[in-house]
């Protein structure tokens, strides 16, 4: 990739893929994850011929999906130096914050002192408050809850307060506000997360979340690359939860996505109004519905949706346009357990007239692309190596 000068940075985080684990993996229970590998394993082979002419095969042995010669992307992965393998701390190590140490979990549930203040302010006691999946959750409460009213209150792994309410019983409004007041009761607690799952259905057979979820991050605790495009009048567009994600600091303008297909179909809109900054997408259906589900089939299917689509972002970009394609953290649906693993993340790089086909290894930190999108946009990182000047130059 040459120093020529950039006018905008697409950013692409496929929420979830992973592509082995990471040496510490087995202090959190991933040994031998793998998310991408397995995947295409457990389908018989994926066909991605996009992905594969950018690089992809050459990161990993991968069913389908072959080395190529002359790849048209430069290619790596990338290690993960924060401790944790949550969305928030993945998404806040791409954009340059480094979080030294984790968000604190909740494996027993939340303390007393916090599900009693949440109840005496919102005069709401939850059910639930214990660790579990979001479907096994509402086949467990679900008809308890329309039958009291009272909200579904249940963590993860991760760092998350999530509060799950039938929207005929709890309308999406009133519950994005129960969440506002846990985010302000759960700041000094560090959770990263408080999360909305609105739901609808009429039994434990037949309960459904709906696309109106939302999330209430804790704000970075520190600088993030966007915060420096912000400063410098750049353009940040967050397509999908990137708003949320950061609690909206360093985001100029967003739009929330209903599905993968969705989120793809706007950040195609963004190209028409962002001229000079960064459109940064997440494409959450590869671990929402797929990793956190167990589904391998189903995940390796979203993935050929969306190399099936990729083509229409590439022809549309111009010169000057630096495509970045990565993740945020794992999520193996063939290992035990239906959290998230930590992993390494896929990282390819494209840029539309520009010689490619380098090796940029094994990055130190997913921080390195919040220093090559600042090389790119002539502002400072926080933190990571750019690997902007490591193929080609002028």
């Amino acid at each position: 990739m040459s120093r020529r000068p950039w006018r905008r940075v697409i950013l692409l985080t496929l929420d979830g893929v992973g592509i082995g684990a990471l040496p510490d993996a087995d202090l959190y229970g991933d040994g031998g994850a793998n998310t991408l590998q397995h995947v295409a394993a457990a389908c018989g082979g994926l066909e991605l011929p996009t992905l594969q002419r950018l690089g992809l095969g050459n990161l990993l042995p991968l069913p389908g999906v072959a080395a190529t010669a002359a790849p048209a992307a430069c290619f790596g992965r990338m290690r993960e130096r924060s401790a944790g393998k949550d969305t928030t701390t993945g998404h806040w190590e791409l954009a340059g914050l480094i979080q030294e140490e984790p968000f604190p979990t909740f494996a027993q549930g939340f303390p007393p002192a916090i599900i009693e203040a949440f109840a005496a302010e919102t005069g709401l006691y939850p059910l639930g408050n214990v660790a579990a999946s979001g479907t096994e959750i509402l086949r467990r409460l679900g008809e308890e809850h329309l039958r009291t009213g009272r909200p579904i209150v249940y963590t993860s792994a991760d760092s998350v307060f999530q509060i799950a309410a039938h929207e005929e019983v709890i309308p999406p409004e009133r519950l994005y506000d129960l969440c506002r007041t846990a985010r302000r009761l759960l700041d000094p607690w560090r959770v990263g997360r408080v999360i909305a799952r609105p739901f609808l259905g009429r039994s434990a057979a037949d309960f459904q979340r709906t696309p109106r979820r939302h999330d209430f991050s804790l704000p970075p605790t520190g600088p993030t690359v966007l915060d420096q495009l912000q400063a410098a009048g750049r353009t940040v567009y967050g397509v999908g939860k990137i708003h949320d994600i950061f609690a909206g600091r360093g985001v100029t303008d967003a739009v929330y996505s209903e599905s993968n297909a969705d989120g793809m179909v706007k950040t195609l809109q963004a190209l028409a109004s962002v001229r000079h900054g960064l459109i940064f997408t997440n494409l959450v259906d590869f671990d929402m519905l797929y990793g956190h589900r167990q589904d391998a089939v189903g995940l390796g299917r979203a993935l050929q949706e969306f190399d099936h689509w990729l083509p229409r972002l590439l022809e549309r970009l111009e010169g000057g346009d630096l495509l970045l394609i990565t993740a945020d953290h794992g999520c193996d649906p063939t290992t035990p357990g239906t959290d998230h693993s930590r992993e390494y993340v896929p990282l390819l790089a494209w840029g539309a007239q520009q010689e490619m086909g380098t090796d940029l290894g094994e990055r130190e930190s997913f921080a390195d692309v919040a220093a090559t999108v600042a090389e790119a946009l002539a502002v400072v990182s926080p933190a990571g190596t750019s690997f902007l000047g490591l193929a080609g130059g002028d």
